[in-house]
């Protein structure tokens, strides 16, 4: 049974790394995780950023390992009693997740041990079927954009709403994500705004968190769906 939590942002405005989470954390890791596998490819300082997130943990009553001081990707993965992927640049996340060989490990881990996994920002994003809708440049080029496919739709993280004060005349975001439904075969795309998270147990999912979400599906009128709301029809196939 796939257990997943899919947090938009780390930070919310006004307060401090996954502050505003950190509840939904601590519940949904129960206390049968004593530590956490954390992935810091999003970001150039993975030493830095590692810190960061031990101490977001270590706050919570968890411990927490990165993956970038392990010998091996691999095996720390399949060790791993929860995984934690955390925002950056999405492009540069796949990459590695390919790049290190546990794109497949993480999936099976996730669907055949239940391991928990938990995704911010980038690491949402890489949790869906691909990474066509993120809003990140491709500072690198993955081998694919095919990603963890956790779930089987897309996600877009930071999701933002027309400002109707704004000047700037390019492209909103539904514009965007309207953009890539021209095309058949495009899977659903969640907008989760800052402060919304997805929680998936097994074939149940369910919007928690502050703000609500948008759902986009090719060829229709995209809906709002508010905290609270059950969005388990998402999963099936």
């Amino acid at each position: 049974m796939r257990r997943l939590l899919l947090i938009s942002n780390s930070t919310l405005h006004g307060s401090g790394y996954l502050d505003h989470c950190k509840d939904q954390i601590k519940s949904f890791l129960t206390d049968k995780v004593k530590t956490v596998l954390f992935v810091p490819y999003a970001l150039h300082d993975r030493d830095q950023y590692a810190s960061i997130a031990r101490t977001a943990y270590n706050s919570i009553g968890f411990n927490l390992e990165s993956i970038h001081e392990k010998p091996n990707a691999v095996d720390a993965v399949r060790q791993a009693e929860a995984i934690f992927i955390g925002g950056g640049n999405t492009f540069r996340l796949l990459k590695t997740l390919y790049d290190e060989n546990i794109v497949d490990e993480i999936r099976k881990r996730v669907f055949e041990d239940s391991m928990p996994y938990i995704g911010s920002s980038a690491g949402s994003n890489v949790a869906t079927v691909s990474i066509n809708t993120t809003n990140d440049m491709p500072i690198v080029y993955p081998p694919s954009f095919k990603a963890l496919g956790l779930v089987p739709f897309n996600i877009n993280a930071h999701y933002q709403d027309p400002d109707p004060n704004s000047k700037h005349m390019g492209e909103t975001r539904e514009q965007r994500i309207n953009q890539y439904h021209e095309y058949e075969d495009s899977p659903s795309v969640l907008g989760i705004r800052e402060g919304c998270i997805l929680h998936v147990e097994g074939d149940k999912a369910t919007l928690k968190g502050v703000t609500n979400a948008r759902l986009f599906e090719r060829e229709k009128e995209p809906v709002e769906y508010d905290s609270g709301s059950d969005m388990s029809f998402l999963l099936k196939v």
